[in-house]
């Protein structure tokens, strides 16, 4: 029994696999494009190499024809033949179940865009780069449009698509194989692992709107790092400009038409931020240091400055600097008493040069902002993100016949936060105008020992697949401070100006800190074929953290081969999700709209803190989930076709509250309680694990290749159907946020790609659907009109991109392209005048437009 083999594990059949650059699909779950298909005698013949991945199992690597579950393979050219540049865009594109939308004036969501697979939040999904855990980004989530509030989830826009040798999505729960994070699935990014040759990319573009140009330019080169290595880098950067989608807000429109010529128009910009640069670095270093021995090492350096828009504000109603009883009469600041009291200046049915001329009557001792800024200001909001990893490790085989990888890894992301075009009220005519508002950090350090064989067992007609691991874990979130003026109380404080960088106040060093903590875990999984026609796989694992304790889950998944054609697949398994110590710990004050009071100051605190406990915190604990899916493929000659059920209940998710008010007898207890700043917020949010819900869904994908016009033809069609369900819920969450969590995203997502291959000419079409899906505008709170809600009900559309490309030599190439080529936008926002935003801030699909572009490949 020593050499048998597997009929169902091409690896330990000993079949020779390529991984090659194909795009043909044979597994995905997007209307992968075939348009970068080289210009093969036999094309057919490399349509039929199969794709290798790591993800699914712990054990030795598999075909994903042959895997139980549903794994997703995206090759690098499927990126590089897009428009857009930013990686979660890339994705989102190719993958119906992967939706990312457009982040204006939402806070750090802008700086990193919270994504959702499967409809879950962010954190839901574990990341992978070389099959090694991608550590979270310092960003938390939250203003996340209800889904992806308070989510912290890692940042993949930092990878280049240039460095990607293939993409691997496990769309299926693995919790038991992986630990924390993994309910939703495992994306897995393989980087490229050339030793020679190498590609220059240029690419621009602009929306049709004449605005968000483009100016990009990537590089990837592999040289041999002595005779048995490769060393491979790639390296990106990126501009863009901003983008706006706006109408002239209803309030400011008044003030001009009172008279106020300082108003500008629009007063509040809503699109796309500026990325003032983007700077992206990946090396991928592999050397065999001893016979069936390899040492490896790999990481990343990233950096962008980004900067969007915020809110408007209203030099007759904004609290805490022009007015403190919603505009009847003007906030007046007198800077010495000495001097005599100053007059109170009404507003009410006043036109502008009737209250100008009473401000410029005041005598010098009394200050009101209305002289400084009489048309309002809107602040930028922006940071500078800085993304940095190291990971090492050897892995080979011993003596003894078992695979093992043992590695350590480090990763850090910082997001240093500013604000500009804004006051610290409470300083008067001294404040700044630009401030420094602090900094997130979050670090992870790891060490993982994986080991792997095949070992023959009597009782079963092929070797059983046995992998084992351990891991220990580290994480430290940290707070820095802003600089003084951002937290500073001025002056005028008791007098009922504003306290702090107006928008987005400074950390003070109250908030600073550093918090940690560690977690350690084991795994085992083992893969057999019962039959020549049936696999199964089973997976345990337990893990321990420091805060909250352990927990165990485990995975059994299935595969039966029903015939050459057709092969049945399931999986039944058990998750979690560890509360992130960022989540934990954080401290923020964010602006928002709330419905019937407009702009107010809210405060993220620890569900600790005893503002939160007054108000229902407690310390959080896990997710946990149960996750069941089932499905058939069908291969039949050049068609390949797949579809997937899956039923994900998660307990206890972890998400912000809604916005807890907190009255004049609150602030009053908690002022006696020593809490010195409960006068500054007029509510409170924190994480809280106060909700369960079940998503179910299916994914369709099918694929047809066939030789027509002169060339080669693809079809692929994919389609997601995600459905949530809010099965409980406490009074902490609204129904607003209920409805955001359920029908927040398109229930239904599709496309259908035609691509065509003919050598020297290539390209795709491809329609893309987005289903209807719901807003609540502005994050309101209300779904009723009555109850000073802002709901939008927003109908389905549909996209067409396309793409044509000219191989000039075979060296270069050149591409021109559309995304969005008929110019499509969403339902308009009936809410338009409220905020001034044209379009629904939230529709995956985007609210910019058409975007086209071209692009320069050179390959080497």
């Amino acid at each position: 029994m020593k050499n048998r083999t597997s009929p169902l594990n091409p690896v330990a059949a000993g079949i020779k696999i390529a991984l090659t650059g194909s795009t043909v699909l044979l597994m995905a779950a997007a209307g992968f494009t075939a348009q970068a298909q080289e210009a093969a005698t036999d094309k057919k013949a490399e349509e039929n190499v199969e794709k290798i991945v790591v993800v699914g199992s712990r054990g030795a690597p598999r075909s994903v024809g042959d895997s139980a579950v549903p794994v997703d393979v995206i090759s690098a050219d499927e990126f590089t033949s897009q428009g857009p540049s930013d990686m979660m865009t890339l994705m989102s594109s190719v993958v119906p179940s992967f939706n990312v939308n457009s982040q204006p004036i939402n806070d750090a969501s802008t700086l990193v865009r919270p994504a959702n697979l499967r409809g879950l939040p962010p954190d839901s999904t574990l990341v992978l780069v070389n099959g090694k855990r991608r550590h979270r980004s310092a960003v938390i989530t939250f203003l996340g449009s209800g889904l992806s509030d308070g989510s912290q989830g890692p940042d993949i826009s930092v990878i280049p698509s240039i460095a990607l040798k293939q993409v691997e999505i496990l769309r299926d729960g693995a919790a038991a194989q992986y630990g924390s994070d993994a309910i939703a699935g495992v994306i897995n990014f393989r980087l490229k692992d050339a030793n020679e040759g190498g590609a220059v990319e240029i690419k621009t573009g602009q929306h049709y709107e004449g605005d968000g140009d483009l100016r990009q330019i990537s590089a990837n080169i592999g040289l041999p790092f002595s005779d048995n290595g490769f060393a491979n880098f790639s390296t990106e950067f990126k501009q863009s400009d901003p983008t706006s989608r706006s109408v002239q807000r209803g309030d400011a429109g008044a003030l001009a038409a009172n008279g106020n010529t300082q108003i500008q128009n629009p007063a509040q910009v809503w699109g796309s931020p500026e990325f003032k640069r983007d700077f992206k670095l990946f090396g991928n270093i592999g050397l065999e240091v001893a016979k069936n021995k390899e040492f490896y090492m790999f990481g990343n350096f990233a950096e962008r400055d980004v900067e969007g828009g915020f809110y408007f504000r209203n030099p007759q109603t904004r609290g805490g600097v022009y007015s403190n009883d919603g505009g009847s009469t003007l906030l007046i600041g007198n800077t010495d008493s000495t001097k005599g009291a100053c007059p109170t200046i009404s507003l009410t049915g006043k036109n502008y040069s009737q209250v100008s001329s009473a401000v410029s009557a005041l005598p010098a001792h009394c200050f009101t902002f209305f002289s400084m800024l009489p048309g309002g200001f809107t602040p930028k909001f922006g940071g500078i993100v800085t993304d940095a990893a190291l990971a090492s490790g050897i892995k080979g085989e011993l003596d003894s016949g078992w695979n093992f990888d043992l590695s350590s890894s480090y990763g850090r992301s910082e997001v240093d936060f500013y604000i500009k075009n804004t006051i610290n009220a409470s300083m008067g005519s001294a404040t700044p105008r630009d401030f420094k508002t602090g900094k997130y950090v979050q670090q992870e350090q790891a060490v993982n020992y994986d080991m792997n064989k095949m070992i023959d067992v009597e009782f079963l007609p092929y070797p059983l697949a046995v992998a084992g691991g351990l891991e220990y874990h580290i994480d430290t979130f940290e707070i820095y401070a802003g600089d003084k003026d951002s937290f500073q109380v001025g002056p005028l404080a008791s007098q009922g100006f504003g306290i702090g960088s107006n928008g987005f106040p400074g950390f003070k060093p109250d908030d600073a800190g550093s918090f940690t903590r560690y977690n350690y875990a084991g795994y085992v999984e083992f893969g057999a074929e019962v039959t020549e026609t049936f696999r199964t796989d089973l997976a345990a694992r337990f893990e321990n953290y420091e805060d909250f304790g352990s927990t165990s889950n485990f995975k059994a998944t299935g595969r039966l081969q029903v015939s050459d054609e057709f092969a049945l697949r399931g999986a039944a398994s058990t998750g979690f999700r560890a509360p992130t110590i960022g989540q934990s710990m954080v401290r923020n004050v964010t602006t928002s709209f709330t419905a019937g009071k407009g702009l107010v100051d809210n405060a993220t605190l620890p569900p600790t803190h005893p503002i939160s406990v007054l108000k229902g915190g407690k310390p959080l604990t896990p997710e946990e989930s149960v996750n069941l899916s089932f499905g058939g493929v069908v291969e039949i000659d050049d068609l390949y076709m797949t579809v997937d059920y899956f039923n994900i209940a998660v307990d206890d998710r972890i998400s912000q509250s809604s916005s807890q008010e907190l009255t004049p007898a609150d602030i009053t207890a908690l002022l006696a309680l020593g809490v010195s700043d409960a006068s500054s917020y007029a509510g409170v949010k924190y994480f809280t694990n106060d909700f369960d819900t079940t998503t179910q869904g299916v994914d369709f994908v099918a694929n047809y290749g066939l030789d027509a016009m002169g060339g080669r033809t693809t079809l692929a069609l994919a389609a997601n159907w995600t459905s949530t369900t809010v099965d409980n819920h406490s009074s902490n969450i609204n129904e607003a946020k209920v409805k955001q969590i359920e029908d927040g995203l398109p229930h239904v997502r599709g496309s259908f790609t035609v691509s065509q291959n003919n050598g020297d000419i290539r390209g795709y079409v491809r329609l893309n659907y987005f289903g209807n899906y719901f807003e609540d505008h502005a994050d309101s709170g209300a779904l009723r009109v009555e109850d000073d809600g802002l709901p939008l009900f927003l109908g389905s559309e549909m996209t067409l991109d396309v793409e044509a490309t000219y191989v000039i030599d075979e060296n270069f190439e050149v591409s021109l392209g559309a995304n969005n080529l008929l110019d499509e936008t969403p339902d308009e926002n009936r809410w338009a005048d409220v905020l001034g935003a044209q379009y629904p801030t939230t529709a995956v699909m985007g609210f910019n437009g058409g975007f086209y572009y071209g692009r320069l490949n050179y390959k080497f």
